[in-house]
């Protein structure tokens, strides 16, 4: 069954950081099969507020979404967005 990673990323900021962070995460992804689903400007809100945009990333499996986020590769950029963008991950 596939399995989500999910941010609400509640400020943007054209960072060098975060374009770097942008540029290498891809390739954390692939050893895990993962892909983005959402990756997008401000959402339309229709019910109450939003601010910010929403990250969706799909994975085969639960086990490989904790694996990706876990990883070496992705530990090592994920400061790159942490330190420039407020936001909350599930």
């Amino acid at each position: 069954m596939p399995a989500y990673g999910c941010a609400h990323l509640r400020s943007r900021r054209n960072h060098s950081d975060v374009l770097e962070y942008l540029e290498r995460i891809q390739a954390t992804l692939d050893p895990f099969a993962g892909r983005s689903v959402i990756h997008g400007p401000p959402a339309e809100v229709v019910e109450g507020t939003w601010p910010g945009s929403m990250v969706l990333i799909e994975f085969p499996n639960l086990p490989d979404a904790r694996a990706w986020y876990d990883s070496p590769a992705y530990r090592t950029i994920l400061h790159l967005r942490t330190d420039q963008v407020k936001g909350d991950c599930c």
